[in-house]
């Protein structure tokens, strides 16, 4: 499998197909992508940004960095949010390749502390994330897991 990762900045004719792939995968309405996706594209702050992996045409993979990803912990910021595989390509080391390459990305922007909120327990540890706290996601009775990842 080759694919290629995509900061979207550096492939602004693909924000629309972008920002409609992730509304598929996360029902967030289309038009929060494209305003996020806007931003990045104007390149005047480091945050927002948004990353694809592409295979073939297809996007296989993506996720972005956006402030705060819908918690109460508006103090951890930014956070990389929409990490998403197909589910065709998961096993396969893409989330990872993202993971990894948004970190570095970030770095390069002055940024060397990434948050991330998810419910999976055991994944983002392979790839250098740390256990931060618990916190509730915007609307959620449950708590989820807040990872850090410091570069």
């Amino acid at each position: 499998m080759e694919y290629k990762i995509v900061r979207l900045a550096e492939q602004p004719e693909i924000k629309d197909r972008a920002a409609q792939w992730f509304h598929e995968k996360w029902g967030i309405p289309l038009a929060a992508y494209l305003e996020s996706m806007g931003e990045s594209l104007a390149g005047e702050k480091p945050v927002p940004q948004w990353y694809v992996a592409v295979e073939d045409g297809r996007i296989i993979g993506g996720m972005g960095v956006i402030e705060n990803d819908f918690h109460e912990r508006k103090d951890l910021a930014p956070n990389v949010c929409a990490v998403y595989t197909e589910e065709d390509r998961r096993g396969m080391g893409v989330a990872g390749a993202l993971l990894n390459y948004v970190c570095a990305d970030m770095k390069e922007r002055g940024i060397d502390t990434l948050y991330l909120l998810t419910d999976h327990d055991s994944f983002y540890e392979r790839y250098g994330w740390e256990f931060f706290c618990m916190a509730r996601g915007d609307g959620e009775t449950e708590l989820s897991r807040m990872y850090v990842h410091r570069v």
